[in-house]
């Protein structure tokens, strides 16, 4: 049986929008934390860090966003793995109703920062059954066109996790620079690591925005139906 995790995430000041609605940086740090949570509840010890490669936001109720001391219920459970990495599942549920859904692809790294294979302690918490779901790492960036337009996008020291890269949360706060919710679909790929110190470009065009340092490309975001 696939192992699944409930935590319960309530959308305070800090979340929420002008209009008191859930922002997508906030939906990106409930999913960090969720996720984090519930690999802390496993109880498995492990000096891998996990970092999130791409995330797949869908919205799957379109009466309502979640709001302003709206109290969710967030499930998430292992949807799929590859050698070295894992795709995590994870639905918003307010009120028995389903409101937002998440697939992620999350990669353990070593102290080194380099990618690592699954190790058995993951598959004797998550289950063997997993190993058949196959999901794929493959990541493509779309090209930035001409006319994008460009502007700086400064980083501040509280932006820069443990890890040292800045935080998957701190970029969402670029998106939600760009894009007010709600959104149908937002698919944030991240290509390589932002840290402290780069150079960094906001670049916007429609449909889409990327965040790039001397014009590679560190994120990019789709988004639309």
């Amino acid at each position: 049986m696939t192992r699944r995790y409930q935590g319960t995430f309530v959308v305070r000041l800090g979340d929420a929008d002008e209009f008191g609605q859930l922002r997508l940086d906030g939906v990106a740090r409930f999913l960090q934390d969720v996720a984090t949570d519930d690999w802390v509840d496993t109880g498995v010890e492990s000096n891998d860090v996990w970092v999130v490669r791409r995330t797949l936001l869908r919205r799957l109720d379109l009466d309502r966003w979640p709001k302003y001391l709206d109290r969710l219920t967030l499930t998430t459970w292992c949807s799929g793995v590859g050698a070295a990495w894992a795709e995590r599942r994870t639905t918003f549920e307010l009120g028995g109703i389903t409101l937002l859904e998440a697939n992620a692809l999350w990669v353990p790294t070593d102290s080194s920062g380099q990618p690592v294979r699954l190790r058995q302690s993951f598959f004797d918490v998550y289950g063997e059954a997993v190993r058949e779901r196959k999901v794929s790492s493959r990541i493509a960036t779309a090209p930035q066109p001409r006319d994008a337009s460009r502007r700086p996008w400064p980083l501040r020291r509280s932006d820069v996790d443990v890890v040292g890269h800045v935080n998957n949360a701190a970029v969402w706060l670029a998106v939600a620079d760009v894009l007010s919710v709600p959104q149908t679909r937002v698919c944030v790929t991240h290509h390589a690591p932002i840290e402290w110190g780069d150079d960094v470009s906001l670049v916007t065009a429609p449909g889409a925005l990327w965040l790039d340092v001397d014009g590679a490309v560190r994120v990019s975001v789709e988004y639309g139906d």
